[in-house]
C-alpha cells in the first residue's frame, strides 16, 4: 500500500509542473519548478526517509532541465552565428549580380527577358534573405531562401549559357572579373553553408534524442532546416562557368 505522505507530495509536484507549463518564458517556468521545494517544506514540516529522496529525486531532474535547456540554446545561437557567415556571403553575391547584368547588358540587347529574370530572381533571393536573417532557425525561413537560391543559380546558369555565343562579351574584362569574383563568393556560401549545416544537424540531434525531447517540447524547441545547395549538377557547374 502507497503511504498517503507520499501521495500527498507526489500530488503537490504533479501540480507544479502543471503549473509550470503556464508561463510562457521558460525562465519563469524554470522559476516555478525551482520553488518545488519550499512547497513542500511548507506544506508538511518536518520529513521522512522518503520525502527527502523524492525531493533530492526533484532537485536532480531541475538541474538536468536547466542543463538541456541551456544546452539547446547554446546549439540554436551556434545556427545563428553559423548563419551570419552565410549572410556575409550572400550579401557580396546579390551586390555582384546587377554590376555583372548591367555590364552584360551592351552585349545581350536581344536578351533582355535573359537579363530581367536574373535580377527578379536576385531580389526574390534577397528577400528571402533578409526574412531568413531574422529568424535563422526557423525552417519555414531557411527553406524559402533555398528555393530562391536555387531559382536565383537557374537563372544565372541560363546568362552563362547564353553569354556562349557572344565572343565580346567573353573577351570583356569587366566581365571576367566580375564573372571571377562571382565565382569566388560562390565558393565561399558553400564552406559557410557547410558550416550551417552541421550546426543544424547538431541541434536537430540533440533536440530530437530523449529524454532532451522533453524539455524540447516543454520550451518550444522546433527542429530547423538544413539550407541545401543547387540540386541540379548541369546548374551548380553552369553557374561556375568562367566567362
Amino acid at each position: 500500500m502507497v503511504h498517503p505522505d507520499l501521495c500527498r507530495r507526489f500530488g503537490y509536484i504533479c501540480r507544479m509542473f502543471a503549473a509550470a507549463r503556464l508561463y510562457r518564458e521558460p525562465v519563469c517556468r524554470l522559476q516555478s519548478l525551482a520553488g518545488l521545494q519550499l512547497l513542500l517544506l511548507k506544506k508538511e514540516g518536518p520529513m521522512s526517509t522518503t520525502s527527502l529522496f523524492l525531493i533530492a529525486v526533484v532537485a536532480l531532474l531541475l538541474f538536468w532541465a536547466v542543463g538541456a535547456y541551456n544546452r539547446l540554446v547554446r546549439l540554436k545561437n551556434l545556427i545563428a552565428n553559423a548563419f551570419g557567415q552565410i549572410d556575409v556571403q550572400l550579401k557580396r553575391r546579390y551586390d555582384l549580380i546587377p554590376n555583372l547584368v548591367e555590364a552584360a547588358k551592351k552585349y545581350l540587347l536581344h536578351e533582355r527577358e535573359t537579363l530581367e529574370a536574373v535580377i527578379a530572381a536576385r531580389n526574390q533571393a534577397r528577400a528571402a534573405s533578409d526574412a531568413a536573417r531574422n529568424r535563422p532557425t526557423r525552417a519555414a525561413e531557411v527553406m524559402a531562401l533555398a528555393a530562391a537560391e536555387q531559382a536565383l543559380d537557374g537563372s544565372l546558369a541560363r546568362l552563362f549559357a547564353v553569354a556562349e555565343a557572344y565572343p565580346e562579351l567573353k573577351a570583356d574584362q569587366t566581365i571576367r572579373e566580375l564573372s571571377e569574383e562571382l565565382t569566388s563568393t560562390e565558393n565561399k556560401v558553400a564552406f559557410a553553408r557547410q558550416a550551417y549545416n552541421d550546426a543544424v544537424l547538431d541541434y536537430n540531434n540533440a533536440q530530437a534524442q530523449f529524454p532532451p525531447l522533453l524539455i524540447a517540447k516543454l520550451f518550444g524547441f522546433a527542429p530547423s532546416a538544413m539550407l541545401q545547395s543547387t540540386e541540379n549538377v548541369a546548374e551548380r557547374q553552369a553557374v561556375r562557368v568562367q566567362l
